[in-house]
């Protein structure tokens, strides 16, 4: 039996990039330009690997790999920063034609105290998340 979440987003943009090439993009961290936050990762992208995020001003929060479907998607499970609570962000990565793919990012905060955290989260992702996957559509184009 799975918990329904307390808040969720989803978003989706088109890149003028092949499914695999966005792929590949999305799983070379040194990608995820975001500033200010800082990324890291403690070895290989896969499944169960760790990594943080670093954002002035607040605690390093931890993250791990899951659910990896190699080329089409995989989870980043978060939650260092929650107490209860877990923010689960889903990225696909669907073939549309040979040239184009389409990528969704899905935010889902879950957890017996998520609602506590609802507000907060929603105003984090939900101005933003849109437009951050328009920028990173244009970095993927721009990078081949």
């Amino acid at each position: 039996m799975s918990i329904a979440p307390a808040w969720e987003c989803h978003r989706s943009v088109e890149a003028e990039v092949p499914a695999s090439v966005a792929w590949a993009f999305m799983t070379d961290i040194s990608n995820w330009n975001d500033p200010p936050a800082e990324f890291a990762l403690e070895g290989q992208f896969v499944e169960g690997t760790r990594g943080t995020t670093q954002m002035p001003g607040r605690p390093l929060a931890s993250w791990t790999i899951r659910d990896v479907e190699p080329g089409r998607g995989y989870t980043i499970e978060g939650g260092s920063f929650l107490e209860r609570a877990v923010l689960l962000a889903h990225w696909r990565f669907d073939p549309l034609s040979e040239r184009t793919a389409r990528l969704t990012q899905r935010i889902e905060l879950l957890g017996e105290n998520a609602a506590a955290y609802v507000d907060e989260i929603k105003s984090l992702f939900e101005p933003n998340l849109e437009s951050g996957l328009r920028r990173i559509a244009q970095r993927m184009a721009a990078s081949r």
